[in-house]
């Protein structure tokens, strides 16, 4: 080994080393600060509300009441996140989680009402006023210029699901406008905000599992709107809940298009959940998003901070980034970042993203014995989602089709090739009526 190698060598080693302190030590912190907040919030929770809100910082085994049937959808991430002090019993915080729906003593349910953390703006109230409680949906009904279908020929319908704090407006503000006439005088387009997000419902008792996502669409969309076949197209996240509502439909479903979707092959060992946290939100300094999205996963009193400071005052923050930016509209990206409440998307990450990942590999079988058309598209750049995700829906399902995008990411797969992405769509629209035709004829 040449003798001028070593100093750089050693360098790299020390940095390394300095960093992995570092990590440590931060992230030691965070431990504690998370053990102090989860007692502080049980005393504002009883304060305010005159109960505590149950949390995680327990075991699992110390929930009270008989294990709900919806129990097997929980993700195990929300009790197997490590922290230091939780396990030394630091402060005697470790209490019972009370599992399940709670009532006051009235009988109604308590979880509808606004908290006092969360923000009570007409914007993020308005869907306690509805009594039907339906997801908010944006409906792009059929072109008025080529409204006229063939008899014969039914007009067909396409349900768009969103990503992680995201809304409806990812679809409406990309795809919709990009669509050919045809296609639009063809298709009844659907943009749902998926439950917790953007105008749709927020319940705090909620668990946010795939259940819940799939039974909130077909109450939304599916039953009131009477579709018997559709399309699907989803974005990360919603990705999850495509393929679990396609597979409870799919002898309606057309085809499921799934861009940068978070797959995981399921482990025997039931670590899967575990395997998704680590890879999607693993505990690390850089970059700054990285860290952001570990702070977020991993700690939920420190979680519920962030929201109380930005969500519940996002108002506030949208006037000092209209000013300081001196735009009068912001980028819908911006608003939709604070658009949900904690509860939402501690549960929606953890139950719905990680929780997911176990029910993946079955739910993609039922589509291949159904034969529904499945097609993957991914950015090589994506580092919020790795290539290596739909690399392996490819390997253990060769019948999907995936197509790689080359100097895209997460979302540049789709808002820097909009019309592109939508004559994709069309392309997979088109074929799959045809298979299906051919489907029919075999």
């Amino acid at each position: 080994m040449p003798v001028a190698n070593l100093p750089g060598k050693w360098t790299r080693k020390c940095g390394t080393i300095l960093l992995d302190v570092i990590t440590f030590l931060v992230f030691l912190f965070l431990d504690f600060l998370d053990t102090v907040l989860c007692v502080v919030y049980k005393l504002l929770d009883e304060f305010f509300e005159g109960k505590a809100t149950p949390c995680y910082c327990g075991n699992k085994g110390e929930k009270n009441g008989e294990c709900c049937g919806e129990e097997k959808e929980l993700s195990e991430t929300l009790y197997g996140r490590e922290n230091v002090f939780r396990e030394m019993g630091f402060l005697g915080f470790a209490r019972k989680w009370e599992y399940g729906k709670k009532k006051d003593g009235d009988g109604s349910r308590r979880g509808l009402v606004n908290r006092w953390s969360d923000c009570g703006c007409e914007f993020c109230i308005s869907w306690m006023k509805n009594g039907n409680q339906k997801l908010h949906v944006v409906v792009k009904e059929l072109s008025q210029v080529s409204a006229e279908v063939p008899r014969g020929d039914p007009a067909e319908n396409v349900i768009f699901l969103h990503g992680f704090l995201s809304s409806s407006s990812f679809w409406t503000e990309t795809v919709f406008e990009n669509l050919s006439g045809p296609v639009k005088g063809h298709y009844r387009l659907f943009a749902v905000d998926l439950l917790g997000f953007g105008r749709s419902p927020k319940p705090s008792d909620c668990m946010y599992t795939l259940s819940d996502h799939v039974e909130m669409i077909e109450k939304s969309v599916i039953s009131p709107f009477q579709l018997n076949s559709f399309h699907l197209v989803a974005h990360s996240m919603g990705c999850i809940i495509a393929v679990a509502l396609a597979a409870k439909h799919s002898k309606f479903v057309k085809s499921v298009t799934i861009v940068a979707p978070p797959y995981f092959p399921s482990a025997k060992d039931g670590t899967s959940t575990s395997m998704v946290l680590n890879t999607l939100a693993g505990k690390t300094l850089w970059p700054p998003l990285a860290f952001g999205k570990s702070v977020m996963s991993w700690y939920e009193h420190v979680g519920r901070c962030f929201c109380f400071l930005f969500c519940r005052h996002h108002r506030m923050w949208e006037r000092i980034l209209k000013l300081s930016t001196r735009q009068r509209e912001l980028n819908f990206m911006t608003v939709d970042l604070t658009r949900h409440t904690h509860h939402s998307a501690w549960h929606s990450m953890h139950n719905t993203i990680c929780g997911g990942a176990k029910f993946m590999d079955d739910y993609l079988e039922i589509l291949k014995r159904s034969r529904v058309n499945v097609c993957v598209i991914h950015g090589d750049q994506d580092l919020v989602v790795p290539l290596e995700c739909s690399n392996n829906i490819k390997i253990k399902f060769p019948e999907v089709e995936l197509n790689i995008i080359q100097n895209a990411d997460h979302r540049t797969v789709i808002f820097h090739r909009k019309k592109d992405f939508a004559k994709s769509l069309e392309h997979i629209w088109t074929s799959s009526q045809m298979q299906a035709g051919q489907n029919r004829m075999i």
